[in-house]
């Protein structure tokens, strides 16, 4: 299993983007997280098109929504376990970021189907990406939740929607595995694949295999908040386009798709005929997320020093500089990501 746990991943916008860097580590909670690699909650699921929901599938990894404090040290050969306190934070400006103009074209898509739909939330982390569509969406709906991390899969089936937006029952499912044994196979009986912040943390070869399966399942993919590399910060300072220009650096170490996710992720589902559809879907950071914006200055700063240390002592000032600004309401932050809807008809074909 491919392990990321670098500061390429701090808060860029999307999101929990900093695993390790920016934000000091927190204690255990104490809480024991439950280690079957698939449980259930809610009722059963609706019955799936042909194959079943999730028929023959294997593990699959979500390195999408992760938090930015770790909660731990772990074992080299264990998943690292990560407080879901950013994700919590996060999750509001996520929900108001996020394109809803995609969302007729997936509504019609979906539609018309009696027994209801399989939705597979691709590194769920703990759970926002359902508990913002799942009740915009109509009819039955089961939902198979994928993370590596038994943690936070646990706070995913706990805080999931019970209600679809016309009152459907929504079930719930989670999976721990890897991305990268991603398969058609894997994804039978799906009617949508999913995922938040998920693209830039990606390699291409994995996007590849990603759009590849969502092909083979001919089933759309509703992948949103990746980065595109751009930030505006009001007001300016003369170090923000140098610590930008080295956090996309750092977000593209180790042959990550960082800020070109976008970019890649619409060649490769084309590839497969895929009709590819993009909306942008910024963060707008204001006073009212303050507490939000100085996590992500921390983690996008850090990330930034890491990859460039001759700016670690100007940064250490525009850090305090920017965080004093927040503090004071003084402070607005835009941070760019993109919205990705691909629609894949079931031999990859466009539909």
């Amino acid at each position: 299993m491919r392990r990321t746990t670098t500061a390429a991943q701090v808060p860029a916008g999307p999101g929990p983007r900093g695993e390790e860097h920016g934000v000091g580590e927190q204690p255990a909670d104490g809480r024991t997280p439950p280690t079957d690699e698939g449980t259930t909650a809610g009722t059963a699921p609706p019955a799936a098109p042909a194959g079943g929901a999730g028929a023959g599938s294997g593990p699959v990894v979500a390195a999408g929504e992760r938090p930015t404090v770790r909660l731990r040290d772990a074992d080299p050969e264990e998943p690292a376990r990560y407080a879901p306190e950013w994700l919590e934070l996060r999750e509001g400006a996520d929900a108001v970021a996020r394109a809803p103009e995609l969302l007729d074209t997936l509504r019609a898509r979906l539609a018309g189907r009696p027994s209801g739909i399989v939705v597979h939330d691709l590194g769920c982390g703990t759970g926002s990406m359902g508990r913002w569509l799942a009740p915009r969406l109509d009819g039955a709906q089961h939902w198979i939740l994928h993370d590596r991390d038994p943690y936070l899969l646990h706070f995913a089936a706990a805080g999931s929607p019970r209600a679809a937006g016309d009152g459907g029952h929504v079930t719930v499912e989670t999976r721990r595995g890897d991305v990268a044994r991603l398969t058609p196979d894997a994804l039978r009986g799906a009617s949508l694949v999913t995922a938040s912040a998920l693209l830039d943390v990606l390699t291409r070869e994995e996007l590849d295999t990603l759009a590849a399966a969502c092909a083979g399942a001919g089933c759309p993919a509703l992948l949103t908040l990746s980065v595109v590399g751009r930030v505006e910060l009001t007001p300016a300072d003369p170090l923000d386009a140098e610590i930008a220009e080295a956090f996309n650096a750092h977000q593209r170490r180790g042959g990550l798709l960082g800020p070109d996710a976008v970019t890649a992720a619409c060649e490769a589902f084309a590839a497969h005929g895929a009709d590819v559809r993009v909306q942008p879907s910024p963060w707008r950071l204001g006073p009212a997320e303050s507490a939000l914006t100085a996590q992500w200055l921390r983690g996008w700063v850090g990330a930034a020093v890491e990859q460039r240390p001759e700016l670690a002592d100007r940064a250490e000032g525009y850090l305090a500089a920017r965080l004093d600004a927040c503090a004071a309401g003084e402070l607005r932050v835009v941070v760019h990501h993109s919205d990705l809807l691909a629609l894949t008809g079931p031999t990859g074909s466009a539909s």
